[in-house]
């Protein structure tokens, strides 16, 4: 009798369906490959000259943009793998809403180093390892690159100083404007404390129609509706916010009424408007002369609140009412009645504009310093302005980023070809195979300055072979990065400051995008292209983390989808009657 053998691996183990990817098949080849695509998708999106994607979602929504964090969340990554990676990168937008693309591109190029060490035949714990080491010096000679830091908070140039450059990745040739406006837009709203900064407090409103310049901040809440009533206009008045609608209340059931004459008629509604008006009555004796309605005002309402000229308008959104109640410190009610005096806002000015045709409400507060403050912005279409809305949102994120930690980095490729150049370095002093990894870990950073050459149809070649010999010189001479405030000798010799002005320059030296002089490559710091160091370091922790956790795999193993009844098809018959 012959021992009956299983046809595949684990055959009898798992239900039907599963599906078994082992190490003998390459599990941790195919992971890198997937995570490679991810990579090359949003690649050639870094950068001021990145390209933009159209992203067509499953509900077929168009969606325009180089912002790699959007890309991702619009498009439905199911590979597990490649997965990991986008959630890297949602990780960096949460905590510091920019340098997603850097996470994905920095992990995608670790990975492909990762894949030659390991078809040499190096084992994936040795590279795990070296990786681990790389990152920690990494992060150690970061600390080292900081070439200038935000002095003053509350001063606009050293805040958009920091802002230009984020904002110059996703709008190039439009961040002076846009960076002095999140400045602006910011600084209203920065309570006595920096670091209880609420990046909510800056609000967004797009507007069809005009050119970016016409864009503008204004201090307080902007509505795209105009009030429902007749008064438009209202100066420091007292406001009620009401989530009920402003009407009188309907009984459950429906009765029917039969009415013999007209003066039945009459005095049938009249009940009704009595009642309506003594409660209008009741708002305007208490002071009210702004209502916000979170749900609908009828028309007899709407009539009476007229006469006794209140100002109504109509927010359907309970998050925009809640910010509005931010504003004016005011409570929503939910019942309809004249509010306690402690329930009440107040506003200085409620007004109506036009801007382009479409007519906006603004309850602005004419403080120095506001809760809420709007920008406007203008564009000639939806997706630009999206995406205008995305370049501030980083900048704004970046402000946050900016109260943890002030310290800025130069940009263009500058600090990740100094941190080629250094992690090689120690390479060098590492004994063992990690060396190897290490090695790998520091050419991975080269994928930055090549992709913002490439981007700007420079010879990405000639151009890293320039980067490399400036920032090749300052390693020669071993000097160590200059000294941040406080420490170092304060006796060197005048010829030590200037070979250390000299060396700053050279490892400030990053990419020319504009390509102005001819070489392709330019001095970041002069440039003012000043990146921050916290969200680099973020970045460099959560790619280096992806890709560990990617490394580590051996072994997919995928259920079979849950079953269940399949969802009704087109009836065939549908004109039939």
């Amino acid at each position: 009798m012959s021992l009956s053998i299983p046809s595949a691996p684990n055959a009898g183990l798992f239900k039907p369906g599963y599906q078994n990817y082992d190490a003998e098949d390459g599990a941790v080849l195919r992971n890198i490959d997937a995570c490679r695509t991810i990579a090359q998708t949003v690649q050639t999106s870094l950068g001021p000259y990145g390209r933009n994607k159209i992203v067509i979602n499953h509900l077929q929504k168009m969606v325009l943009t180089s912002d790699a964090a959007t890309i991702l969340r619009e498009l439905d990554v199911v590979h597990p793998a490649a997965k990991l990676l986008v959630m890297a990168s949602q990780q960096q937008e949460a905590e510091m809403g920019d340098a997603t693309n850097l996470v994905i591109v920095l992990a995608g190029e670790m990975l492909r180093k990762a894949e030659e060490l390991l078809r040499l035949g190096l084992k994936t714990s040795d590279v795990v390892q070296g990786y681990e080491k790389a990152q920690d010096f990494a992060l150690k000679a970061l600390e080292d690159l900081e070439v200038d830091k935000v002095a003053d908070m509350r001063s606009l140039d050293e805040l958009s100083k920091a802002i230009r450059t984020v904002i110059a990745s996703k709008q190039c040739g439009s961040e002076d404007i846009l960076a002095d406006m999140v400045a602006d837009a910011v600084l209203a709203v920065l309570p006595k404390n920096p670091a209880n900064f609420n990046v909510d407090n800056v609000r967004v409103v797009k507007i069809m129609g005009g050119s970016l310049e016409q864009s503008k901040v204004v201090k307080g809440m902007v509505f795209p509706r105009e009030p429902d009533g007749v008064v438009k206009k209202a100066k420091k008045a007292k406001v009620g916010v009401f989530s009920c609608p402003v009407d009188i209340s309907q009984t459950e059931t429906k009765g029917t009424v039969l009415l013999k004459n007209a003066k039945e008629m009459l005095d049938f509604t009249k009940g009704e408007e009595a009642q309506v008006e003594a409660l209008v009555k009741e708002l305007h004796d208490s002071g009210l002369r702004v209502i916000v309605a979170g749900s609908t005002v009828g028309e007899l309402a709407a009539h009476y609140l007229n006469r006794y000229g209140i100002l109504v308008i109509k927010i359907l959104s309970k998050f925009e009412l809640r910010r509005l109640c931010r504003v004016v410190g005011a409570t929503p009610l939910a019942r309809l009645g004249a509010p306690m005096p402690d329930e009440m806002g107040t506003v200085d000015v409620v007004e109506t504009l036009e801007i382009g045709g479409d007519r906006v409400t603004v309850f602005r507060q004419e403080s120095e310093v506001t809760r809420t403050a709007t920008l406007v912005l203008r564009g000639a279409t939806q997706n630009a302005l999206d995406d205008v809305e995305r370049a501030v949102d980083d900048g704004v994120n970046v402000v946050k980023a900016i109260t943890r930690d002030a310290r800025l980095v130069p940009g263009a490729g500058a600090a990740e070809m100094q941190l080629v150049e250094r992690v090689r370095a120690h390479a060098d002093t590492t004994p063992g195979l990690a060396q190897y990894a290490i090695r790998k870990y520091a050419e991975a950073f080269e994928v930055v300055p090549r992709t913002l050459a490439e981007s700007a149809g420079l010879d990405a070649t000639e151009v890293l072979a320039r980067l490399y010999t400036a920032h090749g010189a300052v390693q020669k001479k071993g000097k160590p990065a200059p000294a941040t405030e406080g420490s170092g000798s304060s006796s060197s010799s005048s010829d030590d400051d200037e070979d250390e002005e000299n060396d700053e320059e050279d490892w400030c030296t990053g990419v020319d995008i504009e390509n102005s002089d001819g070489s392709g490559t330019l001095d970041a710091k002069d440039e003012g292209i000043l990146d921050l160091l916290v969200s680099k370091s973020w970045a460099i922790k959560l790619a280096t983390e992806a890709v560990r956790t990617v490394l580590s795999v051996d072994q997919i193993i995928v259920a079979r989808q849950a079953g269940g009844p399949k969802p009704p098809g087109p009836n065939p018959n549908w004109d039939e009657d």
